[in-house]
Formats: structure tokens, sequence, C-alpha cells
């Protein structure tokens, strides 16, 4: 079998059961647990019930809290920003919400600064991305389930998958478009320091 390094998945703005139903069965079929090292969430789970089925799915889960995270006396208080370190990359976490204007990578390129990443990983725009800005990379895998966004109809339900080797990623993207999925891929190293 390949040896693919360390895999990380990475979702987001799920949004079960308020804006959307489920995650979708072609999707979920691909979500085998104990397959990937690590899941990356960049938050609005929207329910206990979602986390804890994430958990099932990789011994490490990192996730930061949404815009509007389920609440009660089951909440799992997350927070704000994270950066864990997977391979030779820092990768750092947000949900989206805090970047002004929404998905700018000047923006996000501030916020990758202050948390000192190779790597900024963020959602919030239920639209997926994979850009190079000043020699380090924004990732955004939009919103799994293809949940409502306020800003836009257009919604293709979309994750993303890491394949990280030292200092080499593979990024696949994933997008349920007319009931297929498809997938893009892009490699990158990182920087010389």
């Amino acid at each position: 079998m390949a040896n693919f390094g360390e895999l990380v998945l990475v979702l987001g703005d799920l949004h079960i059961p308020h804006r959307a139903s489920a995650i979708p069965e072609k999707f979920k079929r691909m979500l085998v647990p104990n397959k990937m090292q690590h899941v990356v969430c960049t938050g609005n789970l929207g329910s206990k019930e979602n986390y804890d089925g994430l958990r099932d799915l990789a011994p490490n889960v990192h996730v930061v809290s949404g815009d509007v995270e389920y609440t009660g006396p089951q909440a799992t208080p997350f927070p704000e920003t994270r950066v864990i370190s997977v391979g030779e990359f820092r990768i750092g976490v947000i949900h989206g919400h805090q970047v002004i204007p929404w998905g700018d990578h000047m923006a996000l390129s501030m916020w990758r600064r202050k948390l000192g990443c190779d790597i900024l990983i963020s959602g919030h725009t239920h639209k997926n991305e994979v850009v190079e800005q000043e020699g380090y990379y924004h990732i955004n895998p939009g919103s799994i389930t293809g949940a409502y966004s306020s800003t836009t109809s257009d919604i293709i339900p979309s994750f993303v998958l890491l394949a990280v080797q030292g200092a080499k990623i593979v990024c696949y993207v994933y997008e349920l478009i007319d009931g297929e999925i498809d997938v893009s891929k892009t490699e990158f190293t990182k920087k010389a320091a």
C-alpha cells in the first residue's frame, strides 16, 4: 500500500441540523474511521453529535469555534484559533468570521502572520479555495454539507484532504457536483527558512 504520510481531513460549516440535514451520503462513505491521523474543523458543527462523529474518525481532532456554534449543557467550548504541527508545517486554523472582508486574502495573510503558521485554514464563506499568497497557502474547505450561506446561493458541498510528508503536501479538494464527486489536486512544498 502506498505511503501517503499523515492524512489530515479538513472540513467545516456543517450547520447540522439548522441549515443542512446531513453530510452527503457519497462523502460519508469516504470518511472511514482511523484512516486519517487528524481532523481539522473550521467550526459551525451544529451539535455535540456532530463533534462526536468527528472524534470517531481520527485520534487527533482540532476544532475552532464558528460564529453560530451549538450551545447548551452539552456544548464543548472550542478556541477561536488553533495552531497544530503536521510534518514540517505549522497549520493555523480560524473559523473565518473574524476576517474582514470575509475570505479576503490580504486579511487572511495578517491572520497567518499573527499565528506564525505556514498554512492558514479558514471557513465561513462556504466556498472552497486553495490559494497561494505571499509564498504561503490559504485553504478553505468550504461546507461539507453544502449548507445555506447568506452571501451566496451557489454552494457546492466540499471538503479537503491533506497528505503531508515532511515538507511536502498534496492537497485534494473533493466537491459534490450534480451528484458526482469531483477531485482536484494541488501540491506544495514548505518554503526554505
